[in-house]
């Protein structure tokens, strides 16, 4: 059984930082396509960020682009967010999603919030 885990959420004022973890279990971690995806009240989801297995190459929503850094330990079998220069517009749950790379079956972690005011 697959399980990610998110945890890191939590209040913050605009301009603060914070790190979301997503640890996983019952997965093969090294051979994943690991991503944090967020979704606002009344928006779509939407892709924030991922991470390739083989090489460790990242991709970003042009939207958090030089704030947010996506990273990941193998032998932890966890993957993390580090948000910096948070924004009311940040605001939104944060769920971890992880696929085998030959693969378009995504799992999902059940959200942590991320609340951003002053």
């Amino acid at each position: 059984q697959v399980t990610l885990v998110e945890s890191g959420g939590g209040l913050v004022q605009p301009g603060g930082s914070l790190r979301l973890s997503c640890a996983a279990s019952g997965i093969t971690f090294s051979s994943t396509v690991m991503s944090w995806y967020r979704q606002a009240t009344g928006k779509e989801r939407e892709l924030v960020a991922g991470i390739y297995n083989t090489n460790g190459d990242t991709n970003y929503a042009d939207s958090v682009k030089g704030r947010f850094t996506i990273s990941r330990d193998n032998a932890k079998t966890t993957v993390y967010l580090q948000m910096n220069s948070l924004q009311p517009e940040d605001t939104a749950v944060y769920y971890c999603s992880g696929r085998y790379s030959w693969s378009s079956l995504a799992y999902w972690g059940q959200g942590t919030q991320v609340i951003v005011s002053s």
